[in-house]
């Protein structure tokens, strides 16, 4: 399965992910956006495959959202993709891309959507503890 992860490896939501990506037996693709970030279009288009808004994808904590006046509400959505792409810190994360669909995966088993269900044989815990898949591999929760 052709998987793509838009990750950050600081981040403990998207390593999860990608742990969680990887557990189903899939070794994805794995940008790291602050270093390779997306075309406008591609992010875009993301956003949209994902059912949220451009707002909705941006990443307010550890970033110049504040500094930048990004909550301003009559901000259009052409000048928070230009604010997204000028300072990718922005981009909220991680998102993922399958053939089933794209997710912001926050939390990171969203990216359970979009994986087969069937490509899980165990348990899983993320990093901080929470079970995530029984030892049959079923989603707990």
């Amino acid at each position: 399965m052709d998987v793509t992860i838009y990750h950050n490896p600081a981040c403990g939501t998207s390593r999860n992910t990608l742990a969680l990506i990887r557990h189903a037996g899939i070794e994805p693709t794995v940008i790291e956006y602050l270093k390779t970030p997306p075309s406008r279009k591609e992010l875009a288009q993301m956003i949209r495959d994902a059912g949220i808004s451009v707002r909705e994808a941006i990443r307010e904590n550890g970033t110049p959202y504040q500094e930048l006046g990004l909550d301003n509400p009559a901000l259009s959505d052409d000048q928070l993709l230009a604010a997204m792409l000028e300072h990718p810190i922005l981009i909220n994360r991680p998102f993922v891309i399958t053939p089933i669909g794209t997710r912001l995966a926050r939390p990171s088993e969203a990216v359970l959507d979009i994986l087969p269900a069937d490509a899980f044989k165990g348990p899983f815990v993320k990093e901080d503890g929470e079970a995530v898949l029984d030892a049959e591999g079923r989603r707990i929760g």
